[in-house]
């Protein structure tokens, strides 16, 4: 019996690209089952998949979850001891699935394994809860198995042990965006559980490719939808592990900096700058307020 049987692969969409969807699942090892979690209520889109693909179910949510919210359902409905969180836009390597199957044994033991980039020297996919720490930490040499442990892995593919996470959800559901795989890690290690990043599996990740909020036909409200989810989320991280005050201190600098460049960039009519910068002075405001991570990008998210 092969230990991939033991595994299923989640993937969250939203009105997601088919052809990088089509090819986020190519890559996927065809034993593998994997688990559409899609933040709508398009039942056309579970038809379709469900019949392309022998390994493919469909769950619709019925409403945008996030990422956080997503995964969260995800990993209630699966009976493999092993999740593998994927975003849709992550292509696995030829010989991807032959390196995870080493770690689907109860002897390593771990809570997370993340992901190698394809090109790692130019975008790590891990790092530090402290700046000063990871400068170390990519000077790290990997060790068995080609693990080494770390503080944090990037979402886009990480592999959980779900006997070894002691959580009630994994993801915090008041961040809709950015910040949830980090927190993730540090509510892991909290628990007393362990986080690594593997040298054997390699991904591509093309980035921002996953949800309709990168439709072209978008690009100014994709950038707001970015930059206040970006701010909101620091914020938000910030006060959930030191406090309110301290959180503030922390933001106030690009809070008073986004006021005026917002101010700077609606005199000189530069449309797609002002509304990056009201987007951060909006998300940080909210942020300070205690508000919810509301904000949605009207003309797709109905």
């Amino acid at each position: 019996m092969s230990n991939l049987q033991n595994l299923t692969v989640i993937i969250v969409t939203y009105r997601t690209n088919h052809d990088i969807l089509d090819d986020c699942i190519k890559s996927i090892d065809q034993n593998v089952k994997i688990l559409i979690i899609e933040n709508s209520e398009d039942i056309k889109f579970k038809e379709k998949y469900e019949n392309k693909y022998r390994s493919v179910s469909v769950i619709l949510s019925g409403k945008n979850l996030g990422y956080g919210g997503g995964n969260n359902l995800g990993f209630e409905k699966i009976n493999t001891r092993y999740g593998l969180i994927s975003n849709p836009d992550v292509i696995y390597s030829s010989n991807f699935f032959q390196e995870i199957e080493k770690y689907l044994i109860p002897e390593i033991e771990f809570s997370i394994i993340g992901v190698a980039y394809d090109n790692e020297d130019n975008y790590l996919s891990y790092g530090s809860f402290y700046e000063e720490k990871s400068i170390i930490l990519k000077n790290k040499k990997y060790g068995k198995n080609g693990l080494k442990e770390v503080d944090w892995v990037v979402g886009c593919s990480v592999l959980l042990d779900t006997n070894k996470i002691n959580l009630s959800k994994l993801f915090d559901e008041n961040i809709f965006l950015y910040f949830e795989e980090i927190d993730l890690c540090r509510q892991i290690k909290l628990k007393g559980g362990n986080v690594f990043t593997s040298s054997k599996l390699i991904v591509k990740h093309l980035g921002h490719k996953g949800s309709a909020a990168t439709d072209p036909d978008y690009t100014i409200e994709t950038e707001m939808f970015r930059n206040w989810h970006w701010m909101w989320s620091s914020f938000y991280y910030h006060k959930k592990y030191s406090n309110y005050f301290l959180a503030i201190k922390l933001m106030s600098g690009k809070f008073i900096k986004s006021f005026f460049k917002m101010i700077f960039f609606s005199i000189i009519y530069n449309k797609k700058k002002q509304t990056m910068y009201f987007a951060r002075y909006s998300g940080l405001l909210n942020a300070f307020m205690g508000k919810k991570s509301w904000y949605r990008v009207k003309s797709l998210f109905k």
